[in-house]
């Protein structure tokens, strides 16, 4: 069974940093296309960033492209996620996820594409 558990979050003001981690544990890590998602309040759940399985290729949506950056360490089972220049609207629930069959087909930004996920962690931007 897999578990992702992710760590991290808190409250911080505009222009703040921050770094999100995720921890995998079971089935095999480095196989995995892993990613961050975020859900505010009454809104989707939408995507923020990803790496492909060999690290060799990251993802970003347009909102955070420049601020945040994803990472890996397949020796470590782990996956970051770096929050620069944070903004009010960044606020929200933080998901890390996996998607198992990385290895085997194309990148995907979708939310159903993604097998496993974490309870999330909560990162807070006061202005």
């Amino acid at each position: 069974q897999v578990h992702l558990v992710e760590s991290g979050g808190g409250l911080v003001q505009a222009g703040d940093s921050l770094r999100l981690s995720c921890v995998v544990s079971g089935g095999t890590f480095s196989s995995y296309d892993m990613g961050w998602f975020r859900q505010a309040p009454g809104k989707e759940r939408e995507f923020v960033a990803a790496i492909r399985w060999s690290g060799g290729n990251t993802y970003y949506a347009d909102s955070v492209k420049g601020r945040f950056t994803i990472s890996r360490d397949n020796a470590k089972n782990m996956v970051y996620l770096q929050m620069n220049s944070l903004k009010p609207e960044d606020a929200a629930v933080y998901y890390c996820a996996a998607d198992q069959r990385g290895f085997i087909r194309p990148f995907s930004n979708s939310v159903n594409r993604y097998d496993y996920w974490g309870q999330g962690t909560q990162v807070t931007v006061s202005s």
